[in-house]
């Protein structure tokens, strides 16, 4: 097995990128990837797919060609000073210079329709939806109907069952699968492949992304499957993290469950609203935005007097996320909520400190002068061996 941890130790960086600027990096998803990242994805293909020579290597948006490894190996790309780069980098390989989201077609790579293929590469993920550096995306890239998406890593997740690859290893966010939403825009894709394999690593490998709030990235072996995945397929599977811990969403219940994340004017009224609080998505857009705040607008939710002690632990959930973990980053708020019920007064207590507003709902059922501990032993235990001391 590949010691990809010392890879890591002796520092081995992604290949810079030189020839594009930081706007057409971002929207072209040019972000080059580690050596040890691509040894991974070699280690899994080798272990759990038989006869793994026998299958033609495709990267169909394979930039500097840090994937593309022996001559049976093919290499597409849209940025033709990145497909030389390529050529240098893997001399016996075949390359075309294409938009692999347009007119998708195994003949556009050079491909029969009786060989096997494994795709492999670092596809580009830029949802032109997403708030982080939001004013200097542009439209997305032109590509087929049928793979259209607000996010080019979908839409190239789309393109390889357009291809019938037999199996799929790339890097791409976590929350293409564990978000609703993303996962139900997989599509054709999540019909006819399977996850098998893979490790989740912190977005902080890639030097030029992500640099205050890292995201967790799933290195991913997807085998063509007529079973597919459904989302409760995706809820029990137990991921793999590069700091060898594992998880699977079954074990957490959210917050979604209790309150709204969204603004709610319509359903509540001035009269039954006590406080305002901030929208919220996930763990990681928690970490930029506000929590309670003293005037409504229009991105705030109103809160009501029997959901006051949820937003409180929210409020204290922000205080205390150095200690959650980057791979926890895109799930909405945990929650153990029979724990959360024993002691949600000290959430109250604790989040009215700073938010003065507060004060006048300090229950006095329960008074407690150790709050900071309470609360800290509270996350320990919700976190278990995924606390960060």
């Amino acid at each position: 097995m590949i010691d990809h941890r010392k890879h890591k130790m002796a520092k081995i960086l992604p290949m810079k990128q030189q020839h594009l600027g930081f706007a057409d990096t971002v929207n072209l998803g040019s972000f080059y990837t580690p050596e040890w990242v691509v040894d991974i994805v070699y280690e899994m293909i080798g272990r759990r797919i038989p006869n793994s020579a026998d299958y033609r290597i495709v990267d169909t948006s394979c930039g500097y060609g840090s994937f593309l490894r022996g001559a049976n190996a093919i290499g597409a790309d849209i940025d033709l000073a990145a497909l030389a780069q390529a050529q240098r980098t893997c001399k016996n390989g075949k390359f075309f210079h294409h938009n692999s989201l347009l007119n998708i077609s195994r003949k556009q790579h050079g491909l029969t329709d009786n060989e096997k293929i494994v795709i492999v590469g670092n596809p580009p993920y830029n949802d032109t939806t997403s708030i982080v550096r939001n004013r200097i995306k542009r439209g997305g890239t032109e590509c087929d109907h049928e793979v259209f998406s607000r996010d080019l890593g979908i839409s190239f997740l789309l393109s390889y069952d357009r291809l019938k690859a037999d199996f799929v290893c790339v890097l791409h966010p976590l929350s293409y699968l564990i978000k609703k939403t993303n996962f139900s825009a997989c599509q054709a894709f999540k019909n006819n492949y399977r996850l098998i394999d893979g490790l989740v690593i912190s977005s902080a490998v890639f030097s030029d992304t992500s640099k205050t709030t890292h995201f967790p990235i799933l290195i991913a072996l997807y085998e063509r499957n007529t079973q597919g995945m459904d989302y409760n397929f995706i809820t029990n599977y137990s991921f793999k993290t590069d700091e060898k811990k594992q998880f699977s969403l079954s074990q957490f219940d959210t917050i979604d469950r209790y309150i709204n994340k969204y603004p709610n004017r319509s359903a509540l009224s001035e009269e039954e609203t006590i406080a305002y609080f901030w929208t919220m998505r996930d763990i990681n857009a928690l970490k930029r935005s506000k929590t309670f705040v003293k005037k409504e607008s229009s991105g705030t939710i109103r809160i009501s007097r029997d959901k006051l002690a949820y937003y409180c632990y929210v409020d204290l959930f922000k205080r205390n996320i150095s200690h959650i973990p980057y791979y926890f980053g895109n799930l909405s708020v945990i929650i153990n909520h029979d724990a959360f019920l024993k002691i949600k007064d000290i959430f109250v207590q604790k989040s009215a400190e700073k938010h003065t507003e507060l004060r006048s709902f300090i229950g006095t059922n329960y008074q407690d002068n150790n709050t900071d501990l309470t609360i800290e032993n509270y996350f320990r235990d919700l976190l278990k061996d995924h606390y960060i001391d």
